[in-house]
């Protein structure tokens, strides 16, 4: 079963992880279909309907974008809002139309994983950050999986770092 992974950076050209992420998992046709969301909606009008079939089509769906400002990119909080709505992913009369299927987020991160803790820089772990995907995911019934989080590009984005966040990234896709 292949994987939906969708794609939230506002300008991929000048990414270096999302982007070799990208160029990676286009050597996968068979396994992956990744679908980004800014060049997909350049004008920021969302396409619901496309948007509501093409998540109904996959039951592994997974959410990659850079971290910042303590959240993800705009589009993909302005997606949830429009894609994700009473009467087809939940409600009484929805049919939860996203229930069962595995979710989760694959994030790049600035600083190295100690700043994202109790007592690091940030206060926080990741995984407190993201509760409110969790929630979401939970809310529609779908299956929350573990994050994958690649931290430390800011202190360190040689092409070896981004290389070696490759394999670890296919291996926790397709553990899904």
């Amino acid at each position: 079963m292949k994987t939906l992974v969708i794609v939230t950076h506002p300008d991929i050209e000048k990414s270096i992880i999302n982007k070799r992420w990208i160029e990676e998992l286009a050597k996968y046709p068979e396994k992956y279909t990744v679908h980004q969301l800014y060049k997909a909606y350049p004008d920021g009008k969302i396409n619901v309907a496309r948007e509501q079939e093409l998540m109904e089509s996959y039951d592994k769906i997974v959410f990659q974008f850079p971290f910042y400002w303590f959240s993800s990119p705009p589009m993909l909080k302005q997606w949830l809002d429009e894609v994700v709505l009473y009467g087809w992913a939940y409600g009484s009369n929805s049919g939860f139309k996203l229930e069962g299927k595995k979710m989760s987020l694959a994030v790049t991160a600035g600083i190295d994983k100690e700043g994202y803790s109790n007592s690091g820089e940030y206060k926080y772990t990741m995984n407190e950050l993201f509760r409110p995907y969790e929630l979401t995911f939970d809310y529609v019934k779908a299956k929350y999986e573990e994050p994958f989080v690649y931290y430390g590009i800011e202190r360190d984005s040689s092409e070896e770092w981004i290389e070696n966040s490759v394999p670890m990234y296919l291996e926790f896709l397709d553990q899904l």
